[in-house]
């Protein structure tokens, strides 16, 4: 709930930085780093480059990791149905990474956010779906009374964890929670995309309020019915984790859900890193065909550039590579959520905002922002550190290209 309330607060502010001046007839940034600019200067653009850019990036590759999970969680189902749930029924990620590839080269030649608008709507509606089939396998389970040990404070010291590793658990969690709420760094981005009027920041500011409130509902929901039905031995995901094993046909449409709609949020957070590249193309290079010619396809109905063909299949590859390499689902989630959270979704609206309104240093709001954005700060590094952790435990017992599920 915290993190809930922080984002969406920190998420308005940012609505508010989409114009320069005046909020209806001020000068549009169209991309985050614009806002930056505009608010903060060009040596703060910089950093916020390095931090956007390196989120969107891991997250492209965090979700590769996520769908390969799913993907080989249907396998699974099935395997465990056939044959009993004490098979080994354990299957490679790396076949599935490399499909979800090959199906995100084909994606990412739309062009751009405009052109994704009924992928996200299928997304959306994946998320509802499998969201709903985990809270309702989770409540069937914990009214049947087949629930596992809870206990006030999670799991115990001396029994499931020792108390290092409790701790850094704790801190790897919020990591994760900080991941799920990672949408700031494209906000500004989707806001483009907003008709007005009304003003695009009320436009924003009413469907951030709908979307923080839907998906807290829900991971709320999920995660204190999950722990209801487990207890302390609860999996990092439910669906995938095999918690549940029947009905087999649902747990496999849930996963499915889960692949789709990762295959539209992989283009929603790539499409900011491929307008940048694209964008900086055609300004060097203005006359170059290669750069800037569409070559019309299918009757005029589609058209494709030979640098987007070109830079987008490298960078489907190179991040399908880089989740095959390192398939540390939560860890590597726990890590972008963590070096993400503060300043993309904390530190520049904070500061722009202050920056826009004119707050004087040392009054009240000053200072409540700024101990907002530290506690903020703490938070992330502490879960970058647990999950850096994470990641070193899990390397001592991995082989390259042999991770299964």
């Amino acid at each position: 709930m915290i993190f809930a309330f922080i984002t969406y607060y920190t998420s308005s502010l940012l609505a508010d930085c989409y114009r320069s001046g005046d909020q209806a007839t001020g000068k549009r940034n169209y991309t985050y780093m614009d806002a930056v600019a505009a608010y903060l200067g060009r040596w703060q653009v910089w950093s916020c480059g390095i931090f956007q850019y390196v989120n969107l990036v891991g997250t492209a590759v965090g979700y590769t990791i996520t769908a390969s999970i799913s993907a080989a969680a249907v396998h699974k189902a099935n395997c465990f149905h056939k044959k009993g749930h004490a098979a080994d029924c354990s299957q490679y990620d790396t076949m599935y990474m490399i499909v979800f590839g090959i199906v995100q080269i084909f994606f990412s030649q739309l062009p751009n956010f405009s052109d994704l608008s009924w992928l996200s709507i299928l997304a959306a509606i994946m998320s509802f779906s499998y969201s709903s089939i985990a809270v309702g396998l989770s409540l069937a389970r914990t009214i049947s009374g087949r629930t596992g040990k809870t206990t006030l404070t999670g799991t115990e010291v001396g029994v499931d964890v020792d108390s290092a590793q409790k701790i850094w658990m704790a801190l790897q969690a919020l990591g994760n929670i900080a991941f799920a709420y990672s949408y700031s760094m494209i906000l500004i981005e989707i806001q483009d995309t907003v008709k007005s009027p009304p003003a695009e920041n009320k436009t924003m500011k009413k469907a951030t309020l709908l979307g923080v409130s839907t998906t807290t509902a829900f991971y709320m929901l999920a995660g204190c019915l999950g722990y209801a039905a487990f207890g302390n031995a609860a999996p990092g995901n439910i669906l995938t984790g095999f918690g549940f094993y029947e009905p087999y046909w649902l747990i496999d449409f849930a996963n499915v859900c889960i692949v789709v709609h990762l295959v539209g949020a992989y283009q929603v957070f790539s499409q900011p890193i491929f307008a940048a590249v694209e964008t900086a193309a055609a300004a060097h290079w203005p006359n170059s065909k290669f750069v800037t010619r569409e070559h019309p396809l299918v009757a005029g109905r589609f058209n494709i550039n030979m640098l987007r063909v070109t830079w987008r299949t490298v960078f489907v590859v190179v991040s399908t590579v880089l989740a095959i390499v390192m398939p540390f689902f939560n860890d590597i989630l726990g890590f972008l959520g963590a070096i993400g959270f503060w300043p993309l979704t904390v530190y520049y609206p904070v500061e722009m905002y202050i920056r826009q309104r004119r707050i004087q240093k040392y009054t009240t709001r000053w200072l409540a922002l700024q101990t907002l954005s530290f506690l903020c700060f703490l938070v992330s590094l502490a879960s970058a550190v647990a999950s850096i952790e994470g990641v070193t435990e899990s390397l001592k017992h991995y082989v390259p290209f042999k991770t299964k599920s």
